[in-house]
């Protein structure tokens, strides 16, 4: 689904402290509502404010700290530990002579570091150092320390430094040792913590690089992550990740994020919400998630939830419990994002197995105003407690005032209503979710409906009279001819007629319906009982399971366009939203991605969706739109390098960086949209369909793949490896590099690579032998790693015809080939039906 991010809540908090040491203001955390003198308040706040303690100052020499993956030594200099909280040293300040290791494990990472250090392998002095833990770090530590004779200079020249650096880890600390909290007094705290759960952040002074941080996280997906605060040239602050991978053991393969993803604490089942909206901005709710835990111990439960929003309560199975209200911090993907995180404090353990319910209570803002009756529900980041996308069971209530209209995901279901309840000027609507949905939406507005069907499922399109107040505005020169009003000089601007985006609704929903019957005819059946796009205000769209917020701009007509002066690229990709947010009710909502580097699955597969039922309406639009993507990608950046060259789709949310601020939809859309029809093409040759009458005939093993990954991962979560695995079940032979019934050489090159080769054929001999003719040359592939392998297709020219001779292997910078040909061959082309994502000239 269009614009849905997510990725381990605990890991986005770490940037903070990279942020302060940036000169980045930081809201300072502090319980917000919750009881005040509650133990997990009070131990959240001695971990927000560790100092250093001035009796632990010691000189240090030859120490180190060994994680898998980076290596630190403290060569020589001083190091004072924190204050104890309950009994545990928690961090440490460094100054003197340290270095830094760290070997990224595959190419992909070694690519992404040099991209920001000029280092595949990061070697980096560093001159300080600030530690926080929750491990035996200051044990490791011993063996090299000594009595200090600066001790006093030291902890006074540093302590306001590890002061204000202190809050920023304090969240994380909490999750690991509030699994020893009693209530109702803080007494010393046990061996009981997780020996799993070991964390240790970094924020080193580099001689070099300057300011970064190395933070090892075992309970994470990808347990180590170097990265840095910086802007990009625009002055728009990001954080960039340098290198982030799970570490293995030597000689073990390393896997994907994929693979090695730590499950959370809990499984979100079932969510029932009461809302009652106020517009134009204001909610007020009630949330009652029911929870299923995986694991014994944990304390602190971590949830997303608008910043603008305020939470009043918040009880387990009807009994009030603590919650911390920690604030976003800016330049962090959650602020990016418009969330805070909610920790909320178990009142006792939770036991592996259990089922147990918390309900909130909160208010805010989460609508904006656009426009006279057109709001934008989300427009200030999650509407309702929640965590990464997992699947549970909706249940929706809204109560709301006469007027407007309200359309939620599910299917709407009678309100029951005591006979003695007094009646409300209110409305109120039920929304049930037909199946178990990653994701809730609702929007509201003054809206003119249009519907359509497709086969059993209707379709429904909500358009507001008006465009938001910043919509373009139309060029008067392209007004349609008006009357001049009495008194009106004929050189004064003419009047010009606004889009309405309601007398444009049928439109939208014959389009989605036309998406619909396409798609169940090729994916399998759509996975809702309905469908409602509804109008948003901006340029992007997003989509919810039965549910589409579509940008204004995909319900105007090419006539409108025309006075905006769209150009011809702009109308193709904008005619396609509807099909291209319809086609993620299957890729994204019935199946979700696992890490985010296996989200660009999800975007790629609904753009190429839509560009499949484009090319069966107009041939000549599908490749303008693939030739778009490839001049993107080849596009240069203010630093010479193309955009494509920002890292490959895996890197997802990362690509969008200091060094390539607006690479993440170039690649994740384009790359990942010729990734999608690279396979499509490379089956359909290498089963010599190509030329078939029946487009599914041409299509039969690519449309059987993607209907194997839907079955076998519908209401599921799945990976890049997979996808792979899906086209891999009926693998046909030409696809075998060097016979091995895998794509593995497809994933590593192109799927985890990022280059986009010149791909040109010299040496060419053609001989005549009998009737045929023995073709022969040598495909040369520049500007691409040498372990590059790309499938090319080989043509033959005979008369005005081309013939495909084969596909062949092309590994590396060249590679010699030889086919039989027809008699009368001419000439070899290679791919001259342009199939392969690579640098024309």
């Amino acid at each position: 689904m269009t614009k849905v991010l997510g990725q381990q809540l605990a890991r986005t908090l770490l940037v903070a402290v990279l942020l302060i040491a940036t000169g980045v203001s930081v809201a300072q955390a502090k319980p917000a509502n919750e009881p005040e003198q509650g133990p997990a308040a009070r131990l959240y706040q001695q971990l927000g404010a560790a100092g250093l303690d001035c009796a632990r100052v010691r000189h240090v020499r030859d120490a180190s700290i060994e994680r898998p993956g980076a290596h630190l030594t403290l060569e020589d200099g001083t190091i004072a530990f924190t204050q104890d909280v309950m009994g545990k040293i928690t961090g440490a300040f460094f100054e003197g002579d340290g270095e830094l290791l760290v070997a990224p494990p595959n190419e992909a990472e070694r690519q992404s570091m040099s991209l920001f250090t000029g280092m595949a392998i990061l070697e980096e002095r560093f001159s300080t150092a600030y530690f926080r833990f929750n491990d035996s770090t200051a044990t490791e530590l011993s063996p090299g320390l000594r009595a200090a004779d600066d001790s006093e200079e030291f902890c006074e020249r540093w302590k306001g430094a590890a002061a204000s650096l202190a809050q920023a880890d304090a969240l994380r600390l909490l999750l690991t040792f509030s699994r020893d909290l009693t209530a109702p007094n803080l007494g010393a705290l046990t061996s009981t913590a997780d020996p799993a759960d070991r964390f240790l952040r970094a924020r080193l002074q580099g001689v070099k690089l300057g300011i970064f941080d190395v933070v090892y996280d075992a309970a994470a997906s990808e347990a180590l992550e170097v990265g840095q605060a910086r802007k990009s040239s625009d002055g728009t602050l990001f954080y960039d990740v340098w290198t982030s991978f799970s570490p293995v053991s030597p000689g073990k393969k390393q896997d994907t994020a994929s693979d090695t993803a730590t499950p959370g604490p809990i499984d979100v089942t079932r969510i029932s919400l009461q809302t009652h909206v106020k517009p134009p901005t204001q909610i007020e709710a009630e949330a009652t998630l029911e929870l299923q835990t995986r694991r014994s111990g944990d304390r602190a439960l971590l949830f997303e939830l608008s910043r603008f929003i305020r939470v009043n309560t918040v009880e387990r199975d009807g009994r009030a419990v603590e919650f911390i209200h920690n604030p976003s911090v800016e330049g962090t993907q959650l602020a990016r994002h418009g969330n805070d995180v909610i920790a909320v404090i178990l009142d006792r353990p939770s036991v592996a197995g259990q089922t147990l319910s918390l309900r909130f209570t909160y208010q805010g803002e989460v609508l904006a105003d656009a426009g006279p009756g057109l709001l934008y529900v989300g427009a200030r980041g999650n509407w309702y407690p929640n965590r990464v996308p997992e699947m549970a069971d909706y249940d929706l209530e809204f109560y709301y005032p006469p007027g407007w209209t309200l359309v939620a995901t599910g299917k709407p279901v009678p309100v029951a209503t005591a006979a003695n309840e007094p009646k409300s000027t209110e409305q109120v609507s039920r929304w049930i979710s037909d199946r178990q949905i990653p994701v809730a939406g609702f929007n509201l507005g003054k809206y003119k409906r249009a519907t359509a069907r497709a086969g059993n499922v209707a379709v429904e399109s909500y358009g507001a009279a008006v465009v938001e107040r910043n919509f373009p505005t139309p060029h008067p020169e392209m007004a349609d001819p008006v009357t001049l009003a009495p008194g009106q000089s004929p050189i004064d601007p003419l009047p010009v007629r606004a889009p309405s985006p309601a007398g444009n609704a049928q439109l939208v929903a014959d389009a989605a319906a036309s998406a619909i019957r396409y798609y169940a005819d090729r994916f399998g059946p759509f996975p809702y009982s309905q469908l409602a796009l509804t109008q948003l205000p901006g340029p992007e769209s997003q989509g919810w399971p039965g549910l589409i917020f579509l940008s204004s701009f995909a319900f105007l007509t090419d006539a409108e366009r025309d006075v905006l002066h769209r150009n011809d690229m702009s109308k193709i990709l904008e005619r396609q939203i509807p099909a291209h947010e319809t086609a993620h009710q299957w890729w994204g909502d019935l199946v979700t991605w696992r890490t985010y580097r296996d989200q660009w699955i999800s975007e790629a597969l609904a753009n190429y969706s839509s560009l499949m039922e484009l090319e069966d309406k107009n041939p000549a639009a599908f490749h303008r739109a693939l030739d778009y993507y490839r001049q993107q990608l080849l596009r240069k950046t203010d630093s010479g390098r193309t955009v494509g060259s920002a890292g490959p789709v895996t890197m997802g949310g990362r690509l969008a960086s200091s060094q390539s601020p607006d690479a993440y939809e170039p690649v994740v859309y384009g790359r990942g949209t010729w990734l999608i029809h690279m396979l499509r093409m490379m089956l359909r040759d290498a089963t010599a369909k190509r030329t078939a009458r029946d487009a599914r005939a041409r299509d039969e093993l690519f449309i059987k793949a993607l209907l194997n990954f839907r079955n076998r991962f519908e209401g599921r979560a799945a990976s890049t490896q997979d996808l792979l695995s899906s086209f891999e079940a009926d693998l046909p032979t030409a696809l075998k590099f060097e016979g091995r019934s895998s794509l593995d050489w497809f994933e590593h090159s192109w799927v985890e690579g990022s280059a986009i080769p010149h791909i040109s054929i010299h040496s060419v001999k053609l001989v005549p032998k009998g009737n045929m003719i023995e073709a022969a040359g040598v495909i040369q592939q520049k500007e691409s790693p040498a372990d590059l392998v790309t499938l090319v297709p080989v043509y033959a020219v005979v008369g005005n015809s081309r013939v495909l001779l084969g596909q062949v292997f092309a590994d590396g910078d060249e590679t010699a080939f030889h086919f039989p040909a027809p008699s009368g061959t001419t000439r070899l082309l290679l791919d001259p039906e342009r199939t392969i994502l690579d640098d024309v000239r």
